[in-house]
C-alpha cells in the first residue's frame, strides 16, 4: 500500500501583548515606575488538549491510522484530568502522570510547552483516500491537504467541479486561500480539460 509521509507543524500563538504608545515611551520615567518585562505566558493544559485534539482529527481526516487517531484523544483528555499544569509538572523534571501515553506522545507535548508547537509526520494512505481526492492530487498546487479540504468543505471531486467552484468565487472563501490561489487552481483545471480526449463517435453504430 503506497503511504505519503506528510510533514506539518501546529502553533500556539500566545496572547498579544498590550502595545505601548511611543510618546510615553519618549517620556522620562520616574524612579519605580519603569516598564516591567513580564514573564511568557505559560500555555495551559486546555491549549494543549486542544492542539492534541486537533491533531487527531487532521490524522483522521487524512485517513491515518485509527489507534494514534485514538492516542491523541486519549492524551487530551489525560492532560486536562491533570490536577496541576502540565508546564509546571514539566519544569520540575518530572514525568506527565497520564496512563497510557507512548514516549512519543510524551515528546510532543512537552515540545508543545517549551516552544509554543509541534511537528508531527504523518502517512498518508493513497489508497484510503476517495478517488475524488486523488484525481484533485493530479491537479497543478494541488496537494493532499488542499485536495481533501476541497473535498470537504466544497464537495469538489471532479475537475469540473473544481473549475465550477473556482468560477463562482468559492474556492477563495477558504481559510488560507484567496483570488490569486483561486485563479491558480482554475486555470489549472482548464488545462486539464482541454488536454482530456474527447470520446470518439461511433457514427450511429451500435
Amino acid at each position: 500500500m503506497s503511504i505519503m509521509q506528510l510533514t506539518q507543524t501546529l502553533h500556539l500563538l500566545p496572547p498579544t501583548p498590550p502595545r505601548i504608545r511611543r510618546k510615553a515611551l519618549s517620556q522620562p520615567m520616574l524612579p519605580g515606575m519603569e516598564f516591567e518585562k513580564l514573564p511568557a505566558p505559560q500555555v495551559t493544559n486546555r491549549q494543549i488538549a486542544e492542539v492534541l485534539a486537533d491533531v487527531a482529527d487532521m490524522i483522521e481526516r487524512q485517513n491515518g491510522n485509527p489507534y494514534r487517531v485514538q492516542a491523541y484523544r486519549n492524551a487530551a483528555r489525560g492532560v486536562l484530568d491533570l490536577m496541576e499544569p502540565a508546564a509546571t509538572i514539566l519544569q520540575r523534571g518530572e514525568t506527565l502522570p497520564i496512563i497510557g501515553i507512548g514516549e512519543r506522545l510524551r515528546d510532543h507535548i512537552a515540545e508543545l510547552v517549551t516552544y509554543g508547537s509541534i511537528t508531527i509526520q504523518s502517512g498518508l494512505y493513497m489508497q484510503t483516500l476517495p478517488a475524488g481526492v486523488r484525481t484533485l492530487m493530479g491537479v497543478e498546487h494541488i496537494g493532499p491537504i488542499t485536495a481533501i479540504r476541497l473535498y470537504e468543505d466544497l464537495g469538489v471531486d471532479s475537475l469540473e467541479k473544481l473549475l465550477h467552484a473556482a468560477q463562482q468565487q468559492r474556492i477563495r472563501r477558504l481559510p488560507g486561500f484567496g483570488p490569486r490561489s483561486e485563479a491558480r487552481l482554475q486555470k489549472a483545471a482548464e488545462n486539464l480539460l482541454r488536454r482530456r480526449p474527447t470520446p470518439r463517435s461511433l457514427g450511429g453504430v451500435a
